[in-house]
């Protein structure tokens, strides 16, 4: 997966297309909205979805740590989708994963969803921690917002990005920072998004288009500087 380098306020931040970023400084890696086992809340409420969409997530993640080796992985809010996600399927699948990297600090900023699913049992080792969560330059939150003397960095709005033609149109993930808050991709599956098109003025928005993560050229910058 193709990654991106950007200036935020002074600081590094490098964009995956893999919709995640990470901070070179600090060795963590940003994810947002992860929604672990939504397949299986889906499939107890008696909608037949596919099994594997945690699975994949993961290997996703996998490739994230081989490729940026962070220290610590902080997640933006809603690690699990739903008290359903408790399901063996799903637990398994993370004690799996953890197993493979016990390494690693895992950080989560809790989220909306993560109050009504209840937390990972103790083994997971994650260290919940409510909003605003500072970590360098950066405020990490769940739920978009500005915080006073940081860059904050959010998730929670699933942001997509329509792209359209005479003909064809396709609604592509993606990155948005304002002068002081910047908000993630949502990583999982089932995710949904929320289109930005209406209201992006004066961000630099970053869209994820395959393997590819690239900035709109006609009014972005790769330097996003706090007013």
């Amino acid at each position: 997966m193709e990654a991106l380098t950007i200036d935020v306020n002074g600081h590094a931040l490098v964009l995956s297309a893999d919709r995640a970023a990470f901070d070179p400084h600090a060795r963590s890696l940003f994810i947002a909205d992860a929604h672990f086992g939504k397949d299986a809340v889906f499939r107890a409420r008696g909608i037949p979805v596919p099994v594997g969409t945690t699975g994949e997530s993961l290997a996703r993640i996998d490739a994230l740590v081989a490729a940026h080796r962070p220290e610590s992985i902080v997640f933006l809010g809603d690690l699990l989708h739903a008290r359903e996600s408790h399901a063996d399927e799903t637990l398994d699948a993370l004690a799996a994963w953890r197993a493979k990297h016990r390494e690693l600090a895992l950080v989560l900023v809790e989220g909306n969803h993560d109050r009504h699913a209840g937390a990972l049992p103790a083994l997971f080792g994650v260290d919940v921690v409510k909003e605003p969560h500072a970590l360098g330059p950066w405020a990490l939150c769940h739920h978009p917002q500005t915080v006073d003397g940081a860059y904050a960095l959010a998730g929670h709005e699933h942001p997509v990005y329509r792209l359209a033609t005479r003909v064809d149109s396709a609604r592509l993930p993606c990155f948005r920072f304002g002068p002081r808050a910047g908000v993630l991709p949502a990583f999982g599956a089932f995710t949904g998004g929320f289109e930005v098109n209406g209201g992006v003025r004066g961000e630099a928005l970053y869209v994820i288009a395959g393997e590819r993560v690239f900035p709109l050229s006609d009014r972005r910058s790769s330097t996003i500087a706090a007013s």
